[in-house]
């Protein structure tokens, strides 16, 4: 199983991008999914997640601006954000759990990271 993440880049403060991650390999079913980023020096932090039956739950500073989906379909996780800010500049990483058979309790993957920059 791989988790494949795209739509990082460059974009100046007020901005929007829009991340992409796709899970592709042995897949029988994804539960949770979501993103993470992270700053230079520092840790790894929550930006969201959304549960397979849509739940949400997001980091306090990104409520309102940041928004996540999924299409199952596609196997897919997106992360809209909008009104960036110099401060969301990171590494934006994805996650999922996933079971790659029906009795597989599931494992936690990690995509390799897309850099966002917010700079004018």
């Amino acid at each position: 199983v791989q988790l494949q993440a795209s739509g990082g880049g460059l974009v100046q403060p007020g901005g929007s991008l829009r991340l992409s991650c796709t899970a592709s390999g042995s897949i029988f079913s994804i539960n949770d999914m979501g993103w993470y980023r992270q700053a230079p020096g520092k840790q790894r932090l929550l930006v969201g997640t959304l549960t397979s039956t849509g739940s949400t739950e997001y980091k306090e500073s990104e409520k309102g601006r940041f928004t996540i989906s999924r299409d199952d379909e596609k196997n897919t996780v997106y992360l809209q954000m909008n009104s960036l800010k110099a401060e969301d500049t990171a590494v934006y990483y994805c996650n999922a759990a996933i079971r790659k058979y029906f009795l597989d309790r599931g494992s936690e993957y990690w995509g390799q990271g897309t850099q966002v920059t917010v700079s004018s």
